[in-house]
């Protein structure tokens, strides 16, 4: 039994990853690809190419999700799409002689 003051090794590992900012990912690809998988972790684990990586990968996978109605407009591509049309003032009105 582990008494409070004597703590596992592997809880001590994981709290000094912690505050690292290092977290555990576990997952599941086909064996083909986690030469792939490992390769892309040690690239973004090497402080020489963690940068274009990142880049390289936020480019390709990102899923760049809008903050609201205005940023969704704003990231629509609007090229080629007519955007103006005439001004219509509907039908004249008779209230006085209740003609609709």
């Amino acid at each position: 039994m582990v008494t409070s003051t004597k703590q596992k090794p592997i809880s001590v590992y994981r709290r000094r990853l912690k505050r690292r900012g290092i977290v555990r990912v576990e997952v599941h690809v086909h064996k083909d690809d986690a030469e792939l998988i490992r390769g892309v972790a040690r690239a973004l684990e090497d402080p020489q190419r963690e940068r274009e990586a990142r880049a390289l990968l936020r480019a390709r996978f990102s899923s760049d999700k809008a903050q609201g109605l205005k940023a969704l407009l704003a990231a629509a591509p609007l090229e080629g799409i007519e955007l103006t049309r005439a001004r219509d003032t509907g039908r004249t009105l008779d209230l006085e002689g209740a003609t609709v």
